[in-house]
């Protein structure tokens, strides 16, 4: 019989299940992609160990963020359908139902709820996950065959941390649920709210808002001084900034909206401006944690797409696009698939000594510097605090100076054209350098064309130039412009993926979650919209009230939201060159996502509260 009235409570509320079923099947199918990816040992067997590993720790990090982010979107949900649901629990007590039995039947319903949430969502997500593997697997250059989707232990651990979620979420219903008596049960959603409005103390709370909000801001912009403080300070101020705008300066410019007869007494605007006064004062929390949701889904997205630029920020640490230390056949026969635009020799000798401080020396003379008119990438923060680099040319003049930081720095860019990039660096005369009793050694020093469009050959080049094989452990290899390309470019792509899927994750939650808080007061507003309607107010005006008060509810958390992303990129220049870079891509995708959970929500409270006008 539970089974039966358990079912019976969802059926009866399907509209509302099926918010919270849509965001929690999405939250579990990224849950499922991101595990899959991060512990599927399959990719560790490709060519590419390190690339993946790089990809598989941004995916680490994406799990622990969407963990977070779920359980307080759980918490917030179940706590609404709960109270949906109380005023039928109260009637099956009334009835007779014992307190035990109700209590093991909300457990019954929000226990279904989540497995088929979390059954669905791993199932979507097997999809997901093949798409996805296959673009890093392209994009990272792995080499897998016959990749599936499905991985169990990702299924196990995805089913394990959603049932813990539910466990807790249900014990938490059953134990509200037994401890409430029937009569607030049934009239729960009667209960009045108290409206209080002190003129002085809403002033001080808007000014405290907006200073919080504009020292945020600052720390945001202030990360070359602040380092990691400037996070920290801009989590507690703009959090609790977002608490007093939302209590204070939206409500003050209704009442100010309120004083305005023209505008008051046109249409409904009187009683839509009642019904968001009532909202905010109700809506003050909810509002605060969907602006920060907001801005956390939207500045993922954003700053995951533009850490494709990362790899553009690589390209520029290195002036020599190849480095060849040996020529072997097969070196000869990859280098006839590239494009070469001009080759430089550098030469120089090795003198070893394990009783010296230093065991390896390199010796170069002075005529091969002032000949070969080496250049080297000097890295440098601009104006703005962006990383940038530069290009440089080392000289015999800089190199004699003695221990100057610029010395120092065209010493180590020396030995890093060289297979011994830890050994120190003498510049000698060419009769000195003559003298030296050791061998001649040279370097080739490639640039080519198109460096993107022939990266797979150039890692190849520069692996057989370095190893002789393809492996990739190697430190002078890792130090190559082609193996700091994989890794930044891994590491961007995995950011990139990630960063979508958060951001989409995170909007289906915060959207639904105010879509739960918007419909949990319908039934309450019910009563009102329909005296309007007897009263004579056509059903048209009616519709453009319920649109113009949802709007208002979605469009506040948008806004602050939006304003968060736009001061909260500035602390993102320290790692992207230029975080702002085609910024209306994600807004235009996120902000259409949006406006669809706003009209969904608008049409399910229009159902409600205007079902039995005809």
């Amino acid at each position: 019989m539970l089974w039966k009235l358990s079912l019976t409570g969802i059926k009866s509320r399907f509209k509302d299940y099926l918010i919270l079923f849509s965001g929690l099947t999405f939250a579990s199918a990224i849950f499922y992609m991101f595990m899959s990816i991060a512990t599927n040992s399959t990719f560790l067997k490709g060519a590419l160990v390190i690339a993946f590993k790089t990809t598989q720790f941004v995916f680490v990090f994406g799990i622990a963020l969407l963990a977070i982010i779920t359980f307080v979107y759980i918490v917030y949900a179940n706590s609404f359908l709960l109270s949906m649901r109380q005023k039928d629990y109260g009637m099956y007590m009334m009835l007779g139902a014992r307190t035990g039995k109700i209590g093991t039947l909300i457990f019954l319903e929000t226990l279904i709820v989540g497995f088929l949430a979390t059954i669905l969502g791993v199932l979507i997500g097997v999809g997901l996950t093949q798409v996805v593997s296959q673009l890093l697997i392209n994009q990272l250059g792995l080499q897998i065959h016959k990749f599936v989707g499905f991985y169990l232990p990702a299924f196990i651990w995805t089913i394990i941390f959603f049932a813990a979620l539910f466990l807790l979420a249900a014990l938490w219903n059953r134990h509200k649920l037994v401890k409430s008596n029937v009569i607030n049960l049934l009239h729960e959603d009667q209960k009045p709210v108290k409206l209080r409005y002190n003129k002085v103390w809403k002033f001080i709370e808007a000014i405290l808002g907006i200073g919080l909000l504009g020292i945020g801001y600052w720390a945001m912009a202030k990360y070359q001084v602040l380092l990691t403080n400037s996070i920290t300070i801009g989590f507690f101020t703009i959090t609790i900034g977002s608490y007093f705008v939302f209590d204070s300066l939206f409500t003050t410019i209704i009442n100010i909206l309120r004083n305005n007869t023209k505008f008051e007494y046109k249409k409904l605007h009187s009683f839509t401006l009642g019904q968001l006064k009532f909202r905010l004062t109700d809506y003050t929390r909810i509002l605060s944690v969907v602006s920060l949701l907001f801005a956390l889904a939207l500045g993922a997205i954003t700053v995951g797409l533009n850490f494709n630029n990362m790899a553009d920020q690589a390209l520029e640490s290195s002036y020599y696009d190849v480095v060849l230390y040996k020529k072997t056949p097969q070196v000869e026969h990859d280098l006839k698939k590239i494009s070469v635009k001009s080759t430089k020799t550098f030469n120089y000798k090795l003198i070893e000594d394990n009783k010296a401080k230093n065991p390896q020396t390199i010796y170069v003379s002075k005529d091969e510097i002032a000949k070969k008119n080496l250049k080297y990438q000097n890295f440098y923060v601009n104006k703005k605090g962006q990383q940038a680099y530069s290009t440089k040319t080392i000289n015999v003049k800089e190199l004699q100076k003695g221990s100057s930081a610029r010395t120092e720095m065209m010493k180590y860019q020396l030995t890093q054209l060289t297979p011994y990039p830890g050994a120190g660096v003498k510049i000698v005369s060419q009769k000195q350098y003559d003298q030296l009793r050791s061998e001649n050694k040279s370097v080739e020093l490639l640039m080519v064309n198109n460096f993107r469009q022939n990266f797979a050959n150039i890692e190849k080049l520069q692996k057989a130039a370095v190893t002789g094989s393809l492996n990739d452990d190697n430190p002078v290899l890792n130090s190559t412009k082609a193996m700091n390309y994989r890794f930044v470019s891994s590491m961007a792509s995995g950011f990139e993926f990630m960063g979508f899927f958060l951001g989409l994750a995170f909007l289906a939650m915060l959207a639904s979650t105010l879509m739960f808080k918007v419909l949990s007061g319908a039934n309450s507003d019910k009563p009102r919209y329909k005296m309007l309607w007897k009263i004579g107010t056509r059903q048209s005006l009616l519709k453009a009230s319920i649109a113009k008060e949802i709007g208002v509810l979605f469009a506040l958390p948008a806004v602050l939201g939006i304003i968060d992303v736009l001061f909260g990129l500035q602390f993102f220049k320290s790692l992207l060159k230029n975080p702002y870079d085609k910024i209306w891509i994600p807004f235009t995708i996120f902000l259409v996502l949006y406006l669809i959970y706003y009209l969904i929500t608008v049409k399910l409270y229009e159902g409600i509260v205007l079902k039995d006008n005809k």
